[in-house]
């Protein structure tokens, strides 16, 4: 087949009007011609340098369906999710399930599940799982090691994961949120070499002069773009992009094409730019994915110009896989995979006796995932804590989904709900059932219908009740990715009517378990100070 159009060489920092012709899988030739008007411009295809697949709500084989129409072709993927819901089983169900579609998956190994011993999970990996995995060639990396106290105090088992991976001659990336000076040294020299935790410009250029290379993230939740985006003019070799976590809905509407727009708008080189977006995950993680030469996978994609990235068409292998906005790429049977093991809650379940009215309250923040200690004061009645709407600092629960145990309760501040509850089986890193409510009732009523579904997100608002089940691993659904995008629209803009004023409501909530960001946290066996790595009292 012969593509022309305005080739854009990243190599080369050159763009010229060319004739391009692939056969089978591979670019045969690539030949420069003369200038003919209107083309369109060829590019590599995209690359999302680390983000969690599972967080999209869809399958793998969903994810690449939506993803290619905006210009992906490849994601360096950490199955952790999964792996924490189902183990090694969940791992090699991303990979099976990735593996149907034309579509690059680059699944890691999940280097901490779980990902603190403070907290249920369903399955672990451990060394010896490690092991199976880093001898894969399917597996080119050794996933974002969030364990950083055992990372920088040399703990055996953290360690021993790390060794295996530079045995194998794979990078090992990182998780770091905050880390400066000799911590960050410690960190860094213990063999971690990417990160997509920074939220400020210092932070990352104290990493970057380290070794670190620094993927710039901006997912549904967390939204370090404009922090980061300058270190870009100094050190373009060490940048990428990545998304982390991207909602169903935010995933239908754009991806990498969208920062790539972005840093463009803001006057970065193009060239460094697309270096970024395309070229710099394939070096660190020695990817075979097309880099538009001759002798190349046939992995590039169609613009129709370089400001708003609109993409036309994109292939990958050779196969047209997205065109003018719509996927080619046809759905596939998924199979489901699940582990939930608790009963039905009732309404005192969610009771906190009263030791006072002060509390330590989590302060969600809108586009972070650290969640300062604010002190906040509560409303008691019959001798039990309730929320105070009126202060905006409601009730949180998390329940343990895979056996018996009484509900962890604390308190939240900036969900801005006036009545209802929300609920989610999304839940970082464990994957229990997190709620944030105003009354106990409703919360109780939005953890039951998860209960009942074995898994999704659910909001509860007296009479009405909204649910989008995700029954593969009680994260994800195996139904058409736009459909879930839809339903997924729906639920969140009756969490926002209900009186949220957060962008992403539910994937805000589903980071207020995740005990690795600081400051406060609740997993299902209490409150959490993510700082000092223990646990802490709701009461002042």
């Amino acid at each position: 087949m012969i593509i022309q159009a305005n080739l854009i060489d990243l190599h080369n920092r050159r763009i010229f009007p060319a004739e391009l012709r692939f056969e089978g899988e591979k670019i045969t030739h690539i030949r420069e011609v003369q200038p003919i008007p209107n083309l369109p411009f060829l590019l590599p295809g995209f690359i999302d340098a680390h983000v969690h697949v599972e967080s999209s709500m869809l399958v793998p084989s969903e994810f690449a369906r939506l993803a290619v129409v905006h210009g992906t072709v490849a994601t360096i993927s950490d199955p952790h999710e999964i792996a924490n819901v189902c183990g090694m089983e969940g791992v090699d169900y991303m990979i099976e399930n990735g593996k149907q579609v034309p579509f690059h998956f680059f699944f890691g190994a999940p280097s901490c599940v779980p990902a603190t011993p403070f907290e249920t999970a369903g399955g672990e990996i451990n060394s010896s799982d490690i092991e199976n995995l880093m001898s894969r060639p399917e597996i080119p990396y050794l996933a974002e090691m969030m364990n950083w106290p055992g990372t920088v105090n040399r703990d055996p088992i953290v360690m021993e994961k790390i060794r295996i991976a530079q045995k194998y001659g794979k990078p090992v990336d990182g998780h770091a949120p905050g880390l400066l000076g000799e911590l960050a040294e410690k960190y860094v020299s213990a063999g971690p070499s990417t990160d997509h935790e920074c939220f400020t410009y210092e932070e990352a250029l104290g990493k970057i002069k380290l070794g670190m290379k620094i993927s710039i993230r901006e997912g549904s939740a967390a939204k370090n773009f404009e922090a980061l985006i300058d270190l870009m003019n100094d050190y373009p070799e060490m940048i990428m992009f990545c998304s982390d976590d991207k909602h169903p809905d935010n995933l239908a509407i754009s991806h990498i094409n969208e920062l790539v727009a972005r840093a463009v708008a803001k006057g970065k080189d193009l060239f460094e730019v697309l270096r970024a977006a395309c070229l710099n995950p394939i070096y660190h993680y020695s990817l075979p994915v097309g880099q538009l030469r001759e002798g190349d996978l046939a992995d590039f994609i169609l613009v129709k110009d370089l400001k708003k990235f609109e993409v036309l068409s994109t292939y990958i292998r050779g196969q047209k896989v997205a065109e003018n906005g719509k996927t080619l790429i046809p759905r596939i049977k998924n199979e489901v995979i699940n582990k939930f093991n608790t009963s039905l809650k009732k309404p005192e379940d969610f009771r906190l006796s009263a030791q006072g009215t002060q509390v330590r309250v989590i302060e969600a923040l809108d586009g972070q995932l650290i969640t300062p200690e604010i002190m906040g004061e509560i409303l008691v009645r019959d001798g039990f804590a309730e929320s105070n709407p009126e202060k905006d600092i409601l009730k949180i629960t998390v329940v343990n989904r895979y056996q018996e145990a009484p509900p962890a309760v604390a308190f939240i501040k900036n969900f801005g709900l006036k009545s209802g509850a929300i609920a989610s089986s999304v839940g970082h890193d464990s994957h229990n059932i997190i709620s944030v409510g105003v009354d106990d009732e409703s919360i109780c009523k939005a953890v039951n219908l998860l209960i009942q579904a074995k898994g999704g997100v659910s909001a509860v608002w007296g009479e009405k009740e909204e649910l989008l089940p995700l029954p593969v691993g009680g994260i994800m659904s195996p139904e058409d990715g736009y459909l879930v995008a839809e339903a997924y629209t729906r639920i969140d803009r009756m969490a926002k009517e209900m009186g949220s004023t957060l962008n992403s409501p539910f994937m805000t909530l589903s980071f207020m378990a995740l005990l690795v960001i600081p400051d406060l946290k609740l997993s299902d066996m209490g409150l959490f100070d993510g700082k000092k790595f223990e646990f802490t009292k709701v009461f002042l």
